[in-house]
């Protein structure tokens, strides 16, 4: 039997979860290792990431480190997925799956990110910042709205890696955008129709069960901010208050 992959990470972000999510997928054992957003640039963690992003893993059965959630997703497909139950065998698919992680890691990921920075964590609105990310936000819905047309899943005719690397980020709608949460995607519908397929598998569901734990454990809200704090400046000077103390 496979000894546990440690998972480290920090909560509130949407990344460790697309690595939970397909740990899941495939049952493999693993084991968080959970790091308080403050000290994510501190040691122990520096130690495993140097680069002080979350996730990265120890995979005691191949003596491997690795971060950057892609690769890791990556790795664990090729890895543990021998059953091809998240990839395929084809030199087609296989690419075409490699083509839409690769997206999410330089479009959807990013711009979602500085969306929600510029949105909801900046302490100051500046409205051409909160525009430009918006529309590209708009710009990677529109690209995945296209390419779903007419389709359950992004390639071939089952739910893969591919698709599953986009959830977490989807799922943080209302947070990026401010957009009500009971209808964030209600203008991709296809979108919309692709995201609740995967939010209604039970890898999803435990994942984000074992979140909300964790994030009430540390005493943060859903955006990732401590209870209390309502943006990123209040949260630097409550870090800078308590590593005085």
């Amino acid at each position: 039997m496979a000894k546990p992959i440690e998972v480290w990470m920090s909560p509130p972000g949407p990344n460790p979860w697309k690595v939970i999510i397909v740990l899941e997928e495939l049952g493999i054992p693993y084991e968080i290792k959970s790091i308080r957003f403050e000290d994510i640039k501190k040691s122990p963690f520096i130690d495993v990431n140097p680069n002080g992003r979350a996730p990265a893993i120890i995979d005691p059965n191949t003596n491997l480190t690795l971060w950057e959630s892609g690769a890791i997703i990556l790795y664990l497909i090729e890895q543990y997925d021998s059953q091809k139950k998240l990839t395929f065998e084809s030199l087609r698919e296989k690419n075409l799956l490699n083509q839409w992680l690769m997206f999410q890691m330089s479009g959807q990921g990013p711009y979602f990110g500085q969306c929600g920075w510029f949105n909801v964590l900046h302490p100051e609105k500046l409205p051409s910042a909160i525009e430009r990310y918006s529309n590209e936000v708009k710009r990677v819905l529109g690209v995945l709205e296209q390419s779903l047309r007419g389709k359950q899943w992004l390639v071939g005719d089952k739910c893969t890696y591919a698709d599953l690397a986009f959830v977490t980020w989807n799922d943080r709608m209302d947070m990026v955008l401010g957009v009500p949460d009971s209808k964030p995607l209600q203008e991709f519908p296809n979108v919309e129709a692709w995201h609740n397929r995967m939010v209604g598998r039970e890898s999803f569901r435990k994942a984000m069960a074992v979140r909300e734990k964790m994030m009430d454990d540390q005493g943060l809200m859903p955006n990732g901010m401590p209870k209390g704090v309502n943006n990123m400046a209040e949260y630097e000077d409550k870090m800078k208050r308590e590593e005085g103390n």
